[in-house]
């Protein structure tokens, strides 16, 4: 009796024999396989070159892809280190604030952006970025662990920037003390017309990081 012979069985034989089809070169052009690609009959070589094309491909446009993030990662790593360099020239004095700011809408094209701290240094308390700060403000920095990025939900601190009635989406970053568990001693905020800028779904590492940088430079106006 003639045992039936699965696909299984067949597979781990021409696994164990890899020369099978050296031996058996005549069967390359004989065995017929249907192509996802045409519909048409082709033979096993063709469809081995199909797959090996379509294979081809798919590297192809990951290789686009990873390409197209690389540039995208140079360019921003490019603007960030213009704006700390913006953060460096204007010294650890009342110009930083500024700096800080009109750095993100040069460098970043973020429409609108400011910032407030309070704790500051006696020589700072008449100073723009001191000023009208409520409690509610400060508890909502104490309580900001991460970024906010998202609609304008008519946030005090949204209204501290000069054209806060054109805000449609906003990030607002807690300013810390350096180190882990920092107190807050501030808020940067960043805002725009434009729904689609800052949206709930992004991804906020880079704003983490300018938060981070921001608060370390502005910590030398803390009192």
């Amino acid at each position: 009796m003639t045992a039936t012979l699965d696909s299984t069985t067949v597979v781990q034989y021409l696994t164990d024999h890899p020369r099978f089809f050296e031996e058996h070169a005549g069967l390359l052009g004989e065995v017929k396989l249907s192509s996802p690609l045409t519909g048409r009959t082709v033979s096993l070589q063709e469809r081995q070159m199909e797959v090996m094309r379509d294979k081809y491909k798919t590297l192809e446009l990951r290789m686009s892809e990873l390409n197209r993030l690389a540039q995208e990662n140079a360019a921003i790593a490019h603007k960030f280190h213009a704006w700390t360099q913006g953060l460096l020239q204007a010294g650890p004095g009342a110009a930083l604030p500024r700096a800080v700011c009109d750095g993100l809408v040069q460098h970043f094209g973020v429409p609108q952006a400011t910032l407030r701290l309070w704790s500051v240094a006696p020589a700072h308390a008449d100073a723009w970025f001191a000023q009208d700060v409520s409690e509610d403000a400060r508890l909502f920095a104490g309580g900001l662990l991460a970024p906010y990025c998202g609609n304008n939900h008519d946030f005090e601190a949204v209204r501290w920037l000069d054209e806060s009635a054109s805000i449609v989406s906003t990030a607002i970053l807690p300013l810390r003390a350096p180190g882990k568990n920092g107190a807050a001693f501030g808020l940067l905020i960043l805002g725009s017309p434009d729904a689609a800028r800052f949206t709930s779904t992004m991804a906020t590492d880079f704003l983490v990081n300018i938060g981070e940088t921001a608060s370390t430079a502005l910590f030398a106006l803390h009192a």
